[in-house]
């Protein structure tokens, strides 16, 4: 099983103003789910490329102890900028 959860493609607005273009790479991202491996465990697969070089970015297969590590992180860097973290 392979299933697409979202994705978000680059757009320019991201950057901050008045930003170096080459100070920031522009990348876009993706997840999915994936239990095609031996063991069968469903995992999360979080993909980053860089906008313009599809297919030559990070892939990873993240297991459930991982993915919540990296939500976790990502709502302790939002509070951390003043932000709500949403649910």
């Amino acid at each position: 099983m392979r299933r697409s959860i979202d994705d978000y493609p680059f757009d320019p607005a991201d950057y901050p103003a008045n930003y170096e273009e080459d100070e920031l790479t522009p990348i876009s991202w993706g997840v999915a789910i994936s239990d095609d491996y031996d063991d069968a465990t469903p995992r999360v697969v979080l993909t980053v490329e860089e906008v313009g070089r599809a297919g030559y970015g990070l892939v990873g297969h993240l297991d459930a102890t991982v993915a919540r590590r990296l939500r976790l992180a990502i709502r302790d860097a939002l509070v951390e900028v003043g932000e709500d973290p949403g649910s």
